[in-house]
């Protein structure tokens, strides 16, 4: 199974040469839409690994009170149990508080000098790029990887960023839309692992 323990991590990270996918985000909670993203991802940009790094706050997202971490993790590590193209990395939860990029991406280039960096974000997010903390030298240090949503456009940005999109599949979910399903009601079962739907159901979250 790819979802390597934390104490394996570095070890596993010698591979200087590597075309690393880094995919950040809440994943609260985690869907098929996600994980056919990293499908595309690795397809496309011919990833060596992919890492989901959940984090423990988003600094777009202060007002929003997610899902506690442990939760959010065990949903994900349901999600992706028996992948073997893909590993979580905990240090943003291990961190707490807000998770900033350059932390982690920082960490990874420590780890793996040489390495070749592609972080994976949502077309909504790119305008925001450049008010990302420390934004230029995450644009140096890595390149962006924009997965558009149907009908969405691609904002371009100049040097130093820069921003690759994935053809990956035409599929509109959210994170947002699954919670309101759930609070109203209504099934999530085509949008979520089955494991992760049971999960939900059992623990009663989100509602």
């Amino acid at each position: 199974m790819g979802l390597a323990p934390k104490s394996d991590l570095k070890s596993q990270m010698d591979n200087s040469k590597a075309r690393i996918g880094l995919f950040g985000g809440s994943f609260d909670p985690v869907h098929l839409g996600h994980l056919l993203i990293a499908q595309a991802a690795r397809e496309e940009l011919g990833l060596t690994r992919l890492f989901f790094i959940p984090a423990a706050k988003s600094p777009f997202k202060l007002g929003n009170m997610p899902a506690p971490a442990r939760e959010r993790l065990r949903l994900l590590r349901l999600a992706l149990a028996g992948q073997t193209a893909y590993e979580i990395d905990e240090q943003e939860m291990d961190r707490g508080g807000i998770s900033y990029t350059i932390d982690t991406v920082r960490d990874y280039c420590r780890r793996m000098p040489g390495g070749e960096f592609f972080y994976l974000i949502g077309a909504d997010h790119v305008p925001q790029l450049p008010h990302w903390r420390e934004a230029e030298e995450l644009a140096r240090l890595l390149q962006f990887v924009v997965i558009p949503r149907p009908g969405e456009v691609i904002t371009l940005l100049p040097p130093p960023f820069r921003i690759r999109a994935l053809r990956g599949f035409p599929l509109r979910i959210s994170s947002s839309q699954i919670r309101e399903r759930i609070r109203a009601g209504q099934a999530i079962d085509s949008l979520v692992p089955p494991a992760v739907a049971e999960a939900i159901q059992n623990n009663r979250l989100y509602l």
